[in-house]
């Protein structure tokens, strides 16, 4: 017995010197904050967190041109929502698709129509909801205007103008559209409509981007330079990834379409 209590006296001072070690090992709480960090307010731990995250990146990225970020969105939501941020770049990317689907076929059909945009007197409105687009055979579509004969002249317009190297010919309030042959020349226009396409949804990105960016500048009085750089980064890295998809969606297009 009195073996083991001289074995246990050293315990207290020992367990005090573990305690004292794992508190310096506990990162302090910014001096602005009253409380300590345990019981922190959420903005000191954000910040602590960041701030630590932000040390990472710089530290990893020596020696490289990049260093991912990949932020938590639950940590900044107070700053921006990265989710809807990521959802409007994917919303873009998917009208891309879209276009490229609808429009971009070597073999024109009906369905490439429907969706041009016709400038009447009332305002804008789809080629299909003004007039009756049929197939009257391979080399021949017909669009029928008797419900809007008043828009007749501005549908055809809109068609000639598509930049689907389309011809119309008005016949009363019929508009025939003859189906190019699939040539080279065709379809090397094609893919130059692909490309404009793509830079069309590129400056929607870049919108996208930049209203982010501007909504986490608004943020600059209430959090530290490093919080606002590392937002400002990821939402970089989120477009440059949007883009890159959008360059690997055109190039397999174009590969499509000049076969």
């Amino acid at each position: 017995m009195a073996l083991a209590l001289r074995c246990l006296r050293p315990l207290p001072s020992l367990l005090l010197r573990s305690s004292s070690a794992m508190a310096r090992g506990l990162p302090r709480a910014p001096g602005a904050c009253p409380a300590p960090l345990l019981q922190g307010c959420r903005q000191c731990v954000q910040q602590m967190l960041l701030s630590r995250q932000l040390a990472t990146k710089k530290a990893k990225g020596k020696g490289q041109s990049q260093a991912k970020v990949n932020i938590s969105a639950a940590l900044v939501e107070d700053i921006i929502n990265l989710e809807e941020t990521n959802e409007d770049m994917q919303a873009v990317i998917e009208a891309l698709k879209e276009d490229f689907s609808r429009n971009l076929s070597v073999r024109t059909s009906p369905g490439a129509l429907d969706h041009i945009t016709v400038m009447t007197k009332d305002g804008k409105f789809p080629l299909n909801q003004l007039g009756q687009i049929s197939q009257k055979s391979q080399q021949l579509m017909i669009v029928n205007m008797t419900n809007f004969p008043e828009s007749t002249a501005a549908a055809a317009k809109a068609i000639r103008e598509s930049g689907m190297n389309l011809n119309p010919e008005v016949d009363g309030t019929v508009i025939r559209v003859p189906v190019p042959k699939v040539t080279r020349e065709h379809r090397e226009s094609l893919a130059k409509l692909a490309k404009q396409f793509t830079n069309k949804s590129k400056e929607a990105l870049r919108k996208v981007r930049s209203k982010s960016i501007t909504q986490v500048k608004k943020s600059k009085n209430k959090v530290s330079e490093d919080t606002i750089w590392l937002l400002e980064k990821q939402i970089q890295q989120m477009a440059d990834e949007a883009a890159t998809e959008m360059d690997k969606l055109l190039a397999a297009k174009t590969k499509e379409l000049l076969g």
